[in-house]
């Protein structure tokens, strides 16, 4: 394999290992990945390593383009990689990887890949993104914040970018901007999920899903802690009596189940550990 396949794959990889699960994503952005001066959405395996980077922002430019543009990049600023096939053309023998035109020419084609900024991370650049976006005005739902801040052992939770996950290493949750969600009650959803993730923490229940640092991405463990997690947001929920949520909650479990033979034991196993994990967040007995 390459290096560029090689970076691409340990990209995703470390999207989905990370908990962005791109077809479980209720809220919204500017639209699609595009390019700052040519307007264009990036296509392909562009659009999904752009689309879960966690960045506002839809559009994206090279560091040439950003000062031309008369832009600055803000501190820490981190670049994402976008790949394209290049045409190489040149005189001589056929190989299995090129064609050869009618003036005898060899004609390839090489990936390639340059990197990009987000106008999240530059001064100086307006885009007039924020007339975009259909926002929501939030309304926090009272039943849902007394769960969340009666969780007694919560970790932080913060809205610094448009990503929804729980980092097991530093104890806090991240989560997209409350008025992104395309409702009050996929926002709740999303974050009990998130919380039920944060339950698993060495310093709370101490589930293999989330201290099991070998827990990859599509194995048995992880699926069942994505099992755990859903289920238990559906338990919390319940609770708050949110409606509206379920379909999507159940296509997701469905989703994970299918990694196991034994499909009705896991579903049994997984929500055993969603109880726990709601009846720890809800300040309940769990023995």
């Amino acid at each position: 394999m390459s290096k560029v396949y090689e970076i691409i794959t340990s990209k995703i990889i470390e999207k989905l290992e990370a908990g962005v699960v791109p077809w479980h994503k209720p809220w919204g952005s500017a639209g699609e990945p595009k390019n700052l001066v040519s307007k264009k959405e990036y296509r392909g395996i562009n659009t999904f390593l752009l689309g879960c980077s966690g960045h506002s922002s839809a559009y994206w430019a090279t560091f040439k383009q950003i000062k031309e543009k008369g832009g600055k990049l803000k501190k820490g600023a981190k670049s994402e990689m976008i790949v394209f096939w290049k045409k190489l053309e040149k005189n001589g023998e056929n190989t299995d990887s090129a064609e050869t035109t009618e003036d005898g020419l060899s004609k390839r084609f090489v990936l390639r890949y340059y990197r990009v900024f987000n106008l999240s991370d530059v001064d100086g650049i307006e885009t007039g993104e924020d007339k975009e976006v259909n926002k929501i005005k939030f309304v926090p739902i009272k039943k849902a914040e007394e769960i969340t801040e009666g969780f007694k052992t919560k970790p932080p939770v913060k809205h610094e970018k448009q990503r929804a996950c729980y980092y097991p290493g530093l104890d806090y949750i991240n989560m997209p901007q409350k008025e992104s969600f395309e409702s009050e009650e996929e926002y709740y959803s999303t974050l009990f999920h998130e919380l039920a993730h944060s339950t698993g923490h060495k310093s709370r229940l101490n589930r293999e899903g989330i201290e099991d640092q070998t827990a990859a991405f599509g194995t048995k463990t992880y699926s069942k802690e994505e099992l755990v997690a859903e289920i238990t947001a559906a338990f919390l929920c319940a609770e708050v009596k949110i409606e509206g949520v379920f379909d999507n909650s159940a296509a997701y479990i469905c989703g994970w189940v299918k990694k196991f033979k034994d499909k009705p034991k896991m579903i049994v196993l997984a929500s055993a550990a969603a109880q726990r994990a709601s009846d720890y967040i809800l300040n309940r007995s769990h023995d």
